[in-house]
């Protein structure tokens, strides 16, 4: 019974048991040590990036799938931008998701996979910000004749630099400020874009022309002048930008947004500035040529001077005949001004030989007056006599009218308060004030009473009330 028991029993291994997450993660352990370290080849496909910042796609080619994700930190840094459909190169370690159960590949870095991959993609961004107007040729600004000061972006350390400043000097020596960055690798379109910008955004000392250069390349090594941050900054410069990255064969996007672009940098400066000595050739030949006009247009206005001059004839004899004229009129002005004052003085004598002298004048006036006077006296008694007469009849009759010799008799005058005579009852009223005028001329303020006192007797109070 028991050895039956026993049978009926699962048999027993010697593989040891795990649960599922120390399955998971002994997987995940393995991977990430064996593939520490994987470089893929594939397209990429559903790209997304979440409000984290990082990025989650897949990696695949005609056969297989793999995730692959990149964290925030280092997507900002990679020298081109994921987009859908792109052949890439991708850089990193496997590793696994153990929530899931599925493997998935931890990008460090990423490149485009082959030269046609990346030529699509400089393509479809060309297309993009010519659409922007970023290439437009009205945006196109004028290079300066010779400018003050120039401005170049590029490596300090390379022989490009040393050409620019060669070339400058020998054709037309400039004062030159030099922004060093980097001209290609990671952080390189970084540092150009800051450099145009700083140029740009210069207020003292700020350059008349800027020159964007570097040597020649692979496509990739000229990658950092394709980026938009870089082709934006040469679009938005105020100040003329003079392009001059690679050979005269090679071709970047900062070439379309440039103002000019240059084949090589020693084209850019010729470019920039012109021969010195040629100007100044120049300068000494348009001085000749303008010396032999001049004296060509002053030989041919004497000759045609001096032809004028022999149809006018001698000055001399031009004035000798106005001077003989003037002198002609001079005398005859003279002797007509001596005749009309002659004429004058004539006519003044006859004038004053009518006249009568004023004493006989005012002695004959005199001896009237004296006649007139005296007229006036012997009749002064008959005129004022009837007239002193009538004026002694008129007073008299004046004063035998007067209301003063009424008022001699006891009469009084009411006046009004306006001091106007009143001659009607119908001009009075009780408490009335009145003025009584007696014969010497005296006036006494009254008042008017009630008329139920007695009519007999008007007395007169203290006060020159009227009862």
């Amino acid at each position: 019974m028991v050895n039956e028991k026993i049978s009926q029993e699962t048999p027993r291994s010697n593989v040891p048991e795990m649960s599922v997450s120390e399955l998971a993660f002994s997987l995940k352990k393995t991977l990430e040590e064996t593939y520490g370290r994987v470089r893929v080849r594939g397209e990429l496909s559903r790209v997304t990036i979440p409000g984290s910042g990082h990025m989650y796609a897949d990696i695949k080619d005609e056969s297989a799938v793999i995730n692959g994700i990149c964290w925030k930190g280092v997507l900002s840094k990679l020298s081109i931008k994921p987009e859908e459909g792109l052949e890439v190169i991708c850089t990193g370690r496997i590793s696994t998701y153990p929530a899931r159960s599925n493997y998935q590949l931890i990008i460090d870095s990423m490149e485009l996979a082959g030269e046609g991959a990346l030529l699509k993609m400089l393509e479809e961004r060309k297309k993009k910000l010519t659409v922007e107007g970023l290439f437009a040729p009205e945006r196109k600004k004028p290079l300066p004749f010779i400018p003050q000061r120039i401005g170049v972006v590029t490596s300090p350390t390379g022989a490009v630099i040393r050409d620019i400043l060669h070339r400058l000097n020998d054709r037309f020596p400039r004062p030159v400020m030099v922004w060093p960055v980097l001209v290609q690798g990671e952080g390189a379109a970084d540092q150009i874009t800051a450099a145009i910008n700083g140029f740009n955004a210069m207020k003292e000392r700020r350059p008349d022309l800027l020159i964007v250069a570097r040597g020649g390349g692979s496509l990739e090594d000229l990658m950092p002048f394709n980026e938009e941050s870089v082709v934006r900054a040469a679009a938005e410069c105020t100040i003329p930008l003079i392009s001059a990255v690679g050979h005269e064969t090679d071709t970047t996007l900062i070439d379309y947004a440039a103002d000019v672009r240059a084949p090589t940098p020693t084209g850019a400066a010729e470019m920039a500035v012109p021969v010195r000595l040629n100007l100044m050739a120049q300068i000494a030949e348009d001085e000749q040529r303008l010396m032999s006009s001049i004296s060509r247009m002053l030989s041919h206005k004497g000759d045609r001077l001096q032809g004028v001059a022999a149809r006018l004839g001698d000055p001399k004899r031009l004035l000798e005949i106005k001077t003989q004229g003037l002198d002609h009129l001079s005398h005859k002005m003279t002797s007509s001004f001596e005749r009309g004052v002659a004429l004058k003085r004539e006519r003044t004598v006859k004038l004053g030989a009518l006249l009568r002298h004023p004493k006989a004048l005012i002695d004959e006036k005199r001896t009237a007056l004296g006649y007139r006077s005296e007229r006036l006296l012997a009749l002064k008694d008959t005129l004022f006599k009837d007239r002193s007469n009538t004026l002694e009849s008129h007073s008299r009759m004046l004063e035998s009218l007067s209301f003063k010799s009424v008022l001699g008799r006891g009469y009084v005058v009411v006046l009004d308060a306006e001091g106007a005579p009143v001659t009607s009852a119908n001009q009075t009223h009780t408490g009335q004030d009145v003025q009584l005028q007696f014969k010497d001329e005296k006036c006494v303020d009254a008042v008017i009473g009630k008329s139920g006192k007695s009519k007999k007797t008007a007395k007169t109070d203290t006060q020159g009330q009227l009862f």
